[in-house]
């Protein structure tokens, strides 16, 4: 299982492969991510809509095992959300949409939170001790493919934004007659004016050309 998570060829392809694999590996009805990114908690992979509705009412009620595994660091398992003391607006709202038990397990490398693992189930006391102790030790597999992922993809999109960057010197330099120094500089200056990102001004440069020149 772990080699296969690691196998997948993207972030996106990852977190399919997770989530999938956690239904099958662990239990419950579906599964789903809930992504950290830049401060904030969106629901990705989720293998049934269900669980897209039941995050949203914990986005909306900011509280729930989801919400929980991320800011305390713990795992958590629910035997039924309807007499559930922790989350009391949650919990029956939870009820109301299908799901009785969840099982939410932090992601997490080092001391670095990805997210959280989510499984859902419509039973009471759908997840065992056993299938919460499996569980962790699939979530902590899945934290470390999730990361390979996330790494190879920054660098791919440095790798990219490198390339598209020293093809508008290569074009500012023969448009304008200048050296590698001065078109980075008029580069850096149109980002600042643009006030935008120096690949995204890059990108746009480079597009404009090839327009150009298939006119």
């Amino acid at each position: 299982m772990a080699r296969t998570l690691q196998a997948e060829p993207d972030v996106a392809s990852t977190l399919e492969a997770i989530t999938c694999a956690a239904v099958r590996h662990i239990g419950g009805a579906a599964a789903g991510v809930s992504l950290l990114e830049g401060g904030k908690i969106t629901t990705v992979a989720p293998t049934d809509e269900l669980v897209v509705t039941v995050d949203k009412l914990q986005h909306q009620f900011w509280e729930g095992p989801c919400l929980g595994a991320i800011s305390q660091h713990h795992t958590y398992r629910t035997g039924d959300l309807e007499s559930e003391r922790r989350w009391p607006r949650f919990g029956p709202a939870a009820v109301g949409v299908g799901v009785r038990s969840m099982l939410a397990y932090r992601l997490f490398v080092t001391d670095t939170t990805l997210g959280a693992l989510n499984l859902y189930s419509s039973e009471r006391d759908a997840f065992s001790a056993q299938e919460e102790d499996n569980g962790l030790l699939f979530a902590s597999h899945a934290a470390v493919a999730l990361v390979g992922a996330q790494t190879e993809q920054h660098l791919q999109a440095a790798i990219n934004a490198r390339d598209v960057i020293g093809m508008t010197k290569g074009i500012l330099m023969e448009r304008h007659g200048v050296d590698a120094h001065r078109a980075f500089a008029m580069l850096v200056q149109a980002s600042q004016h643009a006030n935008r990102k120096l690949h995204a001004v890059a990108a746009w440069l480079v597009d404009h050309h090839l327009e150009r020149r298939t006119r």
